[in-house]
């Protein structure tokens, strides 16, 4: 199982526009992005190099509900997410 400072949070960043890639209860961005696409592809890279894949990749919507969630490569269970 993931620990939490393995895991990654893409968010709406509301002051500046598009998307922030955060750690939970960080006082930064680990990164930003102009698309949710983007900012997804890299919360999955910070994932498989800070993680070594372990850690999970949430995606919140601009309602503020958490959406979807991703599975590092290394934190692939044998059953399928079913969306």
């Amino acid at each position: 199982m993931a620990r939490n400072d393995e895991d990654r949070y893409v968010v709406p960043n509301e002051e500046r526009g598009g998307w922030d890639v955060i750690k939970e209860h960080a006082k930064r961005a680990s990164a930003h992005r102009m698309t949710q696409a983007d900012a997804i592809k890299r919360a999955h890279e910070i994932v498989e190099k800070t993680g070594r894949g372990r850690g999970d990749v949430r995606i919140q919507g601009k309602d503020g509900k958490f959406r979807d969630a991703e599975s590092g490569s290394r934190n692939e269970t044998k059953v399928k997410d079913m969306k």
